[in-house]
């Protein structure tokens, strides 16, 4: 349904009170009015909107929130505040600052088309959690104290340093410092930075995958992982780069600060099936030789080798875990240690196998570690601090690992192997 504006409903504000209160789903329940009731039950201080309901409800206000994204996400946080006045008063002054997050936009970014026409605008990417920094504390608003008369002066912050009030306010001092600041009366907020890299399965073929920050801030915090399929909104936005000797050029990296994220389910990608698809699967199924068609369907231009095909095949499919009465489990994925000649063409079917499975990363064990292959402390070169980055077994959770040249890995280092393989969420090939 779409609105009739009047003159009081033009305020982006105005608008979304308005929108949480008449929007009704398709059985007629007041959708979002019941879920800022339950706010309230539940403790929570941010309400998740679905971009669809706002789009139908009022397609301006939608378009005006991808366009100008800091100014409607701040309108729709402080409406909430104006229901939650209504529906719980002593919740609404306990709280007093709420967040609207939106999900659901109509289509995903590429990380890989991000380009300078998208700074400024609500966007949506997708993508693996290479790297997560610790929480952090930001400060918003510091409180400094005039060491001549002990004024305090409250001082808005930003994120690129700390800022000094200029002068102390006290008509009877007037001074320009020295002010000291007061960490227990100020205000902090906490902050986390992440790493987010595109999909194995969409980089191009020879293209090293590229990856963006994004800034997490209070609830969102620690709600991903390293080596979580993350999907994303937020404000692409501008960060000034630095050089090795702290000169800074003219050019700008793009970071996300995040509005709403959520992590994609651990299992394989659900791919999404028509009835055409859904017939043609049918009506192989009824062929007699369609074990044999898998095979030959595999690395069909490499002749030959067909037990290792099948065992391939076996692989892809994946096999059943069991638990038996005893409380054993036994595992259900397949792995496969491939051994031959050099030029037999293995690393050709390993790049074939991690091509065409739905998660699928390839990696050489030629100068592969432990940390390297699970996960690694690396060193931050923007602060300097150290961070923790997935690595290829943990970026094929849930789908294929295929290493290559596993012969030429430290004996103590495949022990990696041998713990991703125990933990049943990764076929080896």
């Amino acid at each position: 349904m779409t609105i009739e504006l009047t003159p009081e409903l033009t305020d982006p504000r105005e608008r979304f009170v308005n929108f949480y209160k008449m929007f009704q789903d398709s059985e007629g329940r007041y959708k979002y009015r019941d879920l800022i009731g339950r706010m309230a039950i539940e403790g929570k201080r941010s309400l998740v909107i679905d971009f669809d309901d706002l789009l139908g409800f009022d397609p301006d206000l939608a378009l005006m929130l991808e366009k100008e994204p800091s100014k409607v996400i701040e309108a729709a946080s402080r409406a909430i505040g104006d229901v939650m006045r209504v529906e719980n008063m002593e919740y609404a002054r306990r709280v007093q600052k709420f967040h609207a997050r939106f999900r659901n936009l109509p289509e995903v970014l590429p990380l890989r088309a991000i380009r300078s026409e998208h700074i400024g605008k609500f966007v949506m990417l997708e993508g693996i959690v290479i790297r997560a920094t610790n929480v952090k504390q930001l400060l918003v608003e510091a409180v400094f104290q005039c060491q001549r008369c002990e004024e305090k002066i409250p001082v808005p912050q930003h994120e690129t340093g700390i800022t000094p009030p200029l002068q102390c306010p006290n008509p009877s001092c007037q001074r320009k410092g020295p002010f000291k600041l007061l960490p227990e009366e100020s205000t902090f907020l906490d902050w986390q930075r992440i790493t987010i890299q595109e999909k194995p399965e969409e980089l191009p073929p020879g293209q090293v995958p590229r990856s963006i920050d994004a800034v997490l801030k209070e609830d969102l915090v620690d709600t991903v992982r390293p080596g979580d399929r993350v999907l994303v909104t937020g404000i692409l936005k501008p960060q000034q780069e630095v050089t090795a000797r702290s000169f800074k050029p003219a050019t700008f990296s793009p970071y996300l600060e995040v509005n709403h994220i959520e992590a994609a389910s651990k299992a394989a990608e659900e791919i999404e099936i028509t009835p055409e698809d859904e017939e043609k699967i049918l009506e192989l199924a009824k062929d007699p030789l369609i074990h044999q068609r898998i095979i030959s369907s595999i690395a069909p231009s490499i002749h030959g080798y067909e037990e290792i095909k099948e065992a391939i095949a076996y692989l892809l499919f994946g096999g059943v875990p069991k638990v038996m009465p005893d409380g054993v489990r036994i595992r259900g994925d397949i792995h496969v240690l491939l051994i031959g000649d050099p030029g037999t063409a293995k690393s050709q079917l390993l790049k074939y196998v991690a091509r065409i499975a739905p998660r699928g990363v390839y990696t050489s064990g030629r100068g592969s570690t432990a940390a390297g292959l699970t996960a690694a402390v690396l060193r931050d070169k923007a602060t300097g601090e150290y961070v923790l980055e997935a690595g290829a077994l943990v970026l094929a959770d849930g789908g294929v690992a295929c290493i290559d040249e596993i012969d030429k890995m430290r004996p103590e280092d495949r022990v990696a192997i041998h713990e991703a393989m125990e933990q049943q969420t990764v076929s080896i090939a």
